[in-house]
């Protein structure tokens, strides 16, 4: 008999711990290869943990709602193999993470903190600073090394040895350099803090406990409104030539290519040309500091049989024809539906469009994904009534309509980038060829 070491395997670039929502087998069950062993979470997406061999597990290592760092070991299984699948100094490198992270997971919390403003925190770093008594108004001032400005273990790791030395950190040092500029200040406006009504529930009332991705949903809006000045345009398009084409191409093109064409694919290829003709749509702030993004990658918000949502982005959509984009998009979709997409695959989205139309509304005023500046939402398709202009005269004609919401921050999108780059989708969607090949 052998024993195999289970790792938490990498689950991203951008992704360093993970949380673990439920084991699937227990200590004694036996497990077959390629079979899910245990239920993982990260703040992007959830997934299983197969087993890469069959035996029976003999041990797991962390407990549910423990958070635990990529490529730790978190189970022993027990196989017919002759000898160990992992050597004596790789386990024992592995020891002192299993007990450090257990030790972080297993401290008593004595602050809470959480995400806030443009800022996310891991499950570990947030653990790290609840057990080190660091207060919520430290943690923002920390400088964060990683993706976006976040802060990693290490700067957090970093600020506690430099808090015990009694050595400023980099962070408390650009803090106290602000100090004499506040003093100069003749009297700073006082903070108003929000908090949310206390709400009692009545007889009869059912309570229902939110789901660990609605709590992620609901704090990242809020965030979201609390950061940027949302404004919204709205545009209407007559979208009749697209709405023939379609229905003109829509059988041929599914048996040549394979795939059911939607308007989604027709919609984030305008976008991405309207993107290349304002590039400054597709930018991040950090600070003071405008970011602009390189890559045009398109978010697509896509809803859950759970009710949830999540938002699967399609990298470098400017390098996809019309058939790449619909491949992307209807891959996606199924994926998210079914609970498959990896966290890189809802990571790095420069943009997002969000499809409010296939829920029959004619139009919304979308909030935007940070850290992005914009956001798209198209409405419903309808049959309209409508004047067209011709050589004899003005007549009335029935054409497809819809209207396009575009929500921007405006701290750094005026109404006028906001409002020429919505019309400016609203006018490739309208000039579609009627005639175009596929």
């Amino acid at each position: 008999m052998a024993q195999y070491e289970l790792v938490l395997p990498k689950m991203g670039e951008s992704v360093a711990e993970a949380t673990i929502i439920k084991w699937v087998k227990n200590a004694g069950d036996s497990i077959d290869s390629d079979e899910s062993v245990l239920e993982i979470a990260t703040d992007k997406v959830d997934s299983e943990v197969p087993s890469p061999v069959s035996g029976k597990l003999v041990k797991t290592l962390f407990n549910e709602g423990d958070v635990v760092k990529v490529g730790a070991v978190i189970a022993i299984i027990e196989t017919e193999a002759a000898s160990a699948s992992v050597s004596a100094p790789a386990a024992a490198v592995e020891a002192p993470i299993i007990k450090e992270v257990a030790e972080i997971v297993s401290a008593p919390a004595a602050t809470t903190v959480q995400s806030s403003e443009n800022r996310f925190y891991s499950p570990l770093v947030k653990s790290i600073a609840s057990s080190e008594g660091i207060s919520q108004a430290e943690l923002d001032k920390i400088t964060g090394t990683g993706q976006e400005g976040r802060v990693t273990k290490q700067d957090i790791l970093d600020y506690v040895a430099s808090k015990s030395s009694g050595k400023p950190s980099t962070s408390a040092a650009a803090a106290s350099t602000e100090a004499p500029k506040a003093a100069v200040k003749a009297s700073a406006p006082t903070e108003v803090k929000i908090t949310a009504p206390t709400v009692t529930a009545s007889n009869g009332d059912e309570i229902i406990e939110m789901d660990r991705m609605r709590k992620l949903i609901a704090d990242h809006m809020v965030m979201s409104k609390h950061v940027s000045p949302h404004v919204t345009s709205f545009v209407e398009a007559d979208v009749t030539n697209l709405v023939r084409w379609r229905e003109k191409v829509k059988k041929e093109f599914e048996k040549r290519e394979g795939e059911k064409i939607t308007f989604t694919p027709i919609f984030i290829e305008a976008l991405v040309k309207a993107i290349k003709d304002f590039p400054m749509i597709n930018i991040s702030l950090s600070g003071t500091q405008i970011i602009k993004r390189k890559n045009i990658n398109i978010g697509m918000a896509a809803a859950l049989p759970s009710g949830n949502l999540i938002v699967p982005v399609i990298k470098n959509a400017d390098q996809m024809n019309l058939v790449g984009l619909t491949r992307a998009v209807n891959d996606l979709a199924n994926r998210a539906r079914s609970n498959k997409l990896t966290p890189d695959e809802i990571s790095g989205g420069t943009y997002t469009l969000t499809n409010v139309g296939s829920f029959g509304n004619v139009m919304g005023t979308p909030i935007i994904n940070q850290p992005q500046v914009a956001i798209m939402a198209v409405g419903a398709i309808r049959k309209m009534p409508s004047v067209i202009e011709t050589p004899d005269g003005d007549m009335i004609a029935i054409r497809h309509k819809m209207y396009l919401s575009h929500s921007y921050d405006h701290r750094v999108v005026d109404g006028s980038l906001g409002g020429q780059f919505v019309r400016r989708v609203a006018d490739y969607l309208e000039s579609f060829d009627v005639n175009r090949e596929f």
